[in-house]
């Protein structure tokens, strides 16, 4: 029969996880501000108030990974902490001259998760989405009926890939330090690859689903890409 009763459909999302900055623990110094009251939650929070023009961060994970940000001034940006429990090191560097930087501070935390997808379903400076974001409801809409994860997975590519190119100019344009914009990317229906794993990520973990974006290099060429993570497949 066609007809399924509503509990064989997954509920849609409608409520988001917010990060807060809430000042029960923070490190730092005149510059820099490192909010670590919700690492339990997978993620932290850092702010840079000082007087240098171009702010890096590098977080090196437990198994020694290191991953480079570039920070905004005079705004608190989240990041997750990708890598699990265990022991993390943050060194927010400041530009000094041509291409050096210099140590403005760094802290060690020890991390322990509650649950190990959290750091994949909040929003952070990558996938940068809020309840007011239009990128948000399109995820609303395309998981509206679907049955399982794996029907909103399949809903979210189908929608980005059918209403957005891919932008060939901005590919050979883009700077370091870029970050996507979401709803930009939506209304201009076009984007880089960054784009398009932006846009999924946010529709994806606005339906708590945990997606992971990873940049680097394929080769000579910037890429992004994503993996989820299904309770029915892994």
């Amino acid at each position: 029969s066609d007809n399924h009763s509503d509990d064989q459909h997954r509920a849609t999302v409608s409520e988001h996880l917010v990060p807060a900055a809430s000042g029960a623990t923070v490190y730092g110094n005149d510059a820099v501000s490192i909010d670590a009251s919700n690492i339990s939650e997978g993620y932290f929070m850092v702010q840079y108030n000082g007087t240098a023009d171009k702010i890096k961060m590098q977080v090196t994970i437990p198994d020694g990974t290191v991953y480079t940000y570039t920070l905004a001034i005079g705004s608190y940006e989240t990041f997750p902490l990708s890598g699990g429990n265990g022991n993390y090191r943050l060194d927010i560097l400041e530009h000094a001259y041509d291409d050096q930087y210099a140590v403005a501070f760094s802290q060690d935390i020890k991390v322990s998760v509650t649950n190990e997808f959290k750091p994949f379903l909040y929003p952070n400076q990558y996938v940068s989405f809020n309840a007011d974001s239009k990128t948000v409801a399109l995820g609303e809409e395309v998981s509206e009926g679907a049955r399982t994860d794996l029907d909103v997975v399949s809903n979210v590519y189908h929608y980005v890939t059918e209403h957005i190119i891919y932008d060939e100019a901005k590919a050979t344009s883009v700077t370091y330090g870029y970050l996507p914009d979401i709803d930009e990317t939506i209304a201009s229906g076009k984007g880089i690859c960054f784009d398009y794993a932006s846009v999924m990520s946010s529709m994806l973990r606005s339906q708590k689903i945990p997606t992971k974006l990873e940049v680097g290099y394929a080769g000579e060429a910037y890429h992004a890409w994503i993996s989820v993570y299904l309770e029915d497949v892994g």
